[in-house]
């Protein structure tokens, strides 16, 4: 490694005015804060929403396919997924047709907190995407599929 000496000032702000991902680090985390208050009165947070949301299919997903969808570990996934099942919202089962996987199925206590979050989520999305006007909303989700 080289010493090359203290990083300028000016690089800061450059970093500060130009990086993507502290850009997408800095919204995601703006983002989680107001949708956690706004889910906070059907019992959830953001990230337990999505993870609910991910697994309202017709057919049980596995944790392989969770964990991809939402671009995360499966260990991270496993770790998030207990809490959940825990409070009765969600069963994890063998996959009868590979007994190593494990399918992830919503409980009717699961569906109805996603009864009671999915209003809440529409009203704080609209708020949400309202200030930045016609279309931006659109781009900005391509922009951010495009990188994943």
């Amino acid at each position: 490694m080289s010493n090359s000496g203290p990083v300028p000032f000016s690089t800061t702000l450059h970093v500060r005015d130009h990086c993507l991902c502290l850009a997408a680090q800095r919204a995601a985390r703006a983002l989680a804060r107001r949708f956690d208050e706004a889910l906070r009165p059907a019992g959830l947070t953001s990230g337990q929403f999505s993870l609910l949301m991910s697994l309202n299919r017709p057919v049980p997903p596995s944790i392989g396919s969770v964990a991809s969808l939402l671009a995360m570990d499966r260990t991270t996934l496993t770790a998030n997924l207990k809490p959940l099942e825990r409070q009765g919202l969600l069963e994890t089962a063998i996959d009868p047709q590979d007994r190593r996987s494990r399918l992830l199925t919503l409980t009717d206590a699961g569906h109805a907190a996603l009864a009671a979050a999915v209003p809440i989520w529409q009203r704080t999305h609209a708020e949400v995407e309202a200030p930045l006007g016609e279309g931006v909303a659109d781009l900005l989700r391509a922009g951010l599929m495009a990188l994943v």
